[in-house]
C-alpha cells in the first residue's frame, strides 16, 4: 500500500518551511545524496508512531506584493487538493486572522479534503489560547496550537493529522493490478503514449503544453491482463514562473510516483536528458521503483546503424546511478515499439518482486570476496558473514559485518554486480542494508 501524502499550506512566513524542517528534521540529514540529483527539500518522508507518510512541503517561491500572494497561496491550496490525502492549513497566531486565509479556508472546505488547521508561534499555550479561539471562524474545525520553532504541540498535530489515514487494512491491498506512472517534463507526449496504448482519446491533449489535468488513473486490458496507468500531467498555467512550475510538477511526480509500481521515464528524443529529467528520475531512483527510460519522439530522429546505441551510452552517463534502467525508443505519433512496453513492463514487476534463496545469495558472496578481497583499513579487514534478502519492491538485502565502517560504498557496489550478473535484476534498483555483528556472535 502507498503512503499517504500530507502537504503544508500557508502565508508566507507563517512558519511553513519551520513545521517542515521540525518533522523532516534528521529525516532529511541521512538520506545520501545520489549522485546527479540535486535535492530539492520539497518532500520527505516522516514517522509517527507506526504510521509512514510522505510531507509535501508547497512553499515555492514567495512573492513579495500583497495582491500575488493570495493567488500563490490558492496555486498552493489547489496543489495540495489535488494531491494529498490530508492538508495541514498552517496560520499565525501573532498576526491573527488574515483575509487571505479565509479566502484559502473557503477553498480547502469546498474540496472535502481531510484538513487540519494548525495555528502556528503559539509559544505559551496560558497566553496565547484565547487568541487561537478566534481562528475557529475559518469554519474548518478545531485549530491544533503548535509552535514549530520550540516544537510544542507537534504530538497532537500529528495526531490530528494520522487519524485521517487510511487504516492499514484497507481494501487496496487486494488490488495487485501493476501500477505503472508515466513521468517526465510537460510536453514529452506523456498523455499521447497513452493514448496510443488505449487507442482512443481518453486522455484529452491539446497543443497548449499542458492542458491534461492532474494524474488521471486509466485502466488499460492488454492480452487479458489489467494495468492501471497513472499519467501526471500537471496543469501549467501560461503566466506561471518556470522555476515555480518546475517545483510543482514535481510535487506531482513524486506522489505520483510514491503510488507506481514501475515509473515510465519519458524524455523527449530530440532534447535529449535534460537536469529536470535527472531530478525525475532521481525521485523514482530513491523510491525505489522499477525504471523504465522511454525515449519517445524517435521517429524524428535522423538514423544510422548506431544511433540507437550512441544515444543510449549517452543517457547512461547522464543518469550514470540508473544503471539498471531499461531503455526503449519509441514513438508515440507512429505507435512503434509501444505495445513491446507491456512486455518490458511485466518483466520489471517480475524483478521488482523476485526472491533469491538465503544460501545462493550466500554462495554468490563468498564467491565475489575470493575474487576480490574486502577492503582494510589500520591493519583492521573488513569480514563478511552472511548475506539475506529481506524483502521486494525492491529487492532489499542485509549484509551482517564485522565492522560497519569498513564497508566502503563502493564494496557494497561491487557485490551488487555480481547479485545482478547473476539474477539479473533488469529495471529494478537494488537497497543494501549493512548490519554489524560481533565477532563472538558468530
Amino acid at each position: 500500500m502507498s503512503k499517504p501524502v500530507v502537504a503544508i499550506v500557508g502565508r508566507p512566513n507563517v512558519g511553513k518551511s519551520t513545521l517542515f524542517n521540525a518533522l523532516a528534521g534528521e529525516m532529511i540529514s541521512i538520506v545520501k545524496d545520489t549522485p546527479g540529483v540535486t535535492r530539492d527539500r520539497i518532500y520527505a518522508d516522516v514517522s509517527w508512531l507506526d504510521r509512514e507518510f510522505t510531507l509535501i512541503d508547497t512553499g515555492g517561491i514567495e512573492p513579495d506584493s500583497k495582491d500575488i500572494i493570495l493567488a500563490q497561496m490558492r496555486e498552493q491550496a489547489q496543489i495540495a487538493i489535488d494531491t494529498a490525502d490530508v492538508i495541514i492549513f498552517i496560520t499565525d497566531v501573532r498576526q491573527g486572522l488574515v483575509d487571505s486565509d479565509s479566502k484559502v479556508a473557503d477553498m480547502l472546505r469546498r474540496s472535502g479534503k481531510p484538513v487540519v488547521l494548525v495555528v502556528n508561534k503559539v509559544d505559551s499555550f496560558n497566553k496565547f489560547m484565547p487568541d487561537v479561539y478566534e481562528f475557529y471562524n475559518l469554519g474548518i474545525g478545531d485549530p491544533v496550537p503548535v509552535s514549530a520553532s520550540s516544537r510544542l504541540g507537534l504530538g497532537d498535530m500529528l495526531d490530528a493529522v494520522a487519524a485521517y489515514f487510511p487504516e492499514g487494512s484497507g481494501e487496496e491491498e487486494e488490488d495487485d493490478r501493476p501500477r505503472i506512472a508515466i513521468v517526465g517534463k510537460p510536453n514529452v507526449g506523456k498523455s499521447s503514449i497513452i493514448n496510443k496504448l488505449l487507442g482512443e482519446n481518453r486522455v484529452i491533449v491539446s497543443d497548449i503544453a499542458g492542458t491534461t489535468r492532474d494524474a488521471i488513473d486509466t485502466d488499460i486490458v492488454h492480452n487479458g491482463k489489467e494495468y492501471i496507468f497513472i499519467d501526471t500531467a500537471g496543469l501549467r498555467r501560461k503566466n506561471k514562473i518556470k522555476e515555480e512550475l518546475e517545483r510543482y510538477s514535481i510535487i506531482r511526480t513524486v506522489t505520483a510516483v510514491e503510488r507506481a509500481d514501475v515509473v515510465l521515464m519519458v524524455i523527449d528524443a530530440e532534447e535529449g536528458v535534460t537536469e529536470q529529467d535527472a531530478k525525475i528520475a532521481g525521485i523514482a531512483h530513491e523510491r525505489g521503483k522499477g525504471i523504465i527510460i522511454v525515449v519517445n519522439k524517435w521517429d524524428a530522429i535522423e538514423k544510422n546503424d548506431k544511433t540507437t546505441r550512441e544515444y543510449e551510452s549517452k543517457i547512461r552517463q547522464v543518469l550514470s546511478y540508473l544503471s539498471y534502467a531499461e531503455v526503449m525508443f519509441v514513438s508515440a505519433k507512429t505507435g512503434q515499439r509501444l505495445t513491446k512496453l507491456y512486455d518490458v513492463i511485466d518483466m520489471v514487476i517480475e524483478n521488482q518482486t523476485l526472491r533469491v534463496a538465503t544460501g545462493v545469495l550466500n554462495e554468490i558472496m563468498t564467491e565475489a570476496v575470493a575474487m576480490q578481497q574486502p577492503p582494510s583499513d589500520k591493519g583492521k579487514r573488513l569480514k563478511l558473514y552472511y548475506i539475506t534478502q529481506v524483502s521486494v519492491k525492491p529487492p532489499t538485502f542485509v549484509i551482517f559485518v564485522n565492522d560497519k565502517e569498513l564497508m566502503h560504498f563502493s564494496y557494497t557496489r561491487y557485490l551488487e554486480n555480481k547479485i545482478r550478473e547473476a539474477f539479473g535484476f533488469r529495471g529494478t534498483s537494488l537497497k543494501f542494508f549493512i548490519r554489524e555483528r560481533k565477532e563472538k556472535e558468530q
